[in-house]
């Protein structure tokens, strides 16, 4: 690992930032209500930019669309642009586009959807009846039934590409952990499929290039790029796999000591109690 300073030397000169949302910059309710900023997080955000220095704040949640937890983030306190904000159906817009998908089924809510549709891409509800269904993309998705999953089986089964924002089961808010709601239904299509679903929100690649491509940074500056979150499943182990600057704080999921003591793919380079150590 390397030292303290040379960390701090990275940071100082970075050429980006990514903030994970719930547990490292504010947290929400377990419904994805409204949020309250975590202490020294409102102004770590004005320090960065006021460097002139891009950010995003990127959330593995697709309850809202990106727009709308801007907006959320902006009652909080934060100064954040609504191109600001990304969620993995930003991602997720980007990859399916770029792979000529046009016409998918969502297992999500209208947040899960909105991304897609804005890039132009067909949208099938979660049960609705439909052929030549091209991908299925499961998000955010609390009310998901039978129907719901037997017409996603059915659309992988005739060739449909499975892909999901997220595959982990927990996410921090102020009651505790959160349920994911793609974990599950992301288990069922595989015990039925075969296929376990392309991850395109964290810990993807996908998720973190298109990041750096939305903040006008060409791939090669990766190395130059901070990464900061509470889930080393997810913001650090994405970070460390392009080999960006991880930075894990313990206001979410994991303690300190648990965070220092992970394996190398998941131990970030800098473990903090909160983003307000960052100001130093």
């Amino acid at each position: 690992m390397p030292n303290a300073e040379r960390i701090q030397d990275r940071i100082e000169g970075a050429k980006g930032f990514i903030f994970d949302m719930d547990g490292t910059l504010a947290l929400g309710d377990a419904a994805s209500g409204g949020h309250v900023a975590l202490p020294g997080a409102v102004a770590l955000l004005e320090r960065i930019k006021d460097r002139g220095t891009p950010v995003r704040v990127l959330t593995n949640g697709t309850a809202k669309p990106p727009a709308a937890y801007a907006a959320s983030l902006r009652d909080a306190g934060f100064d954040l642009a609504d191109e600001e904000m990304m969620t993995p159906s930003t991602v997720a817009a980007a990859w399916l586009a770029a792979h000529g998908v046009s016409r998918v089924r969502v297992l999500g809510n209208a947040g899960t959807a909105a991304p897609l549709l804005e890039a132009g891409i067909e949208v099938i509800a979660p049960s609705a009846p439909a052929r030549d269904v091209e991908a299925v993309y499961t998000g955010w998705h609390r009310d998901f039934c039978f129907h719901d999953l037997e017409a996603a089986v059915r659309d992988i089964w005739a060739g449909a590409r499975a892909v999901t924002a997220s595959h982990v089961p927990f996410f921090a808010t102020r009651e505790g952990r959160g349920l994911g709601t793609a974990f599950p239904m992301n288990v069922v299509i595989r015990a039925w499929t075969g296929k376990r679903p392309k991850v395109l929100g964290k810990p993807s690649r996908e998720c973190f290039f298109t990041a750096l491509s939305l903040m006008g940074l060409p791939r090669s500056a990766a190395a130059e790029v901070v990464v900061v979150g509470d889930d080393p499943q997810l913001e650090t182990r994405m970070a460390n796999s392009v080999g960006a600057i991880s930075v894990g704080v313990a206001t979410g999921l994991v303690g300190l000591g648990e965070m220092r003591a992970l394996g190398p793919a998941e131990r970030p380079l800098l473990a903090l109690e909160s983003v307000a150590d960052l100001l130093d």
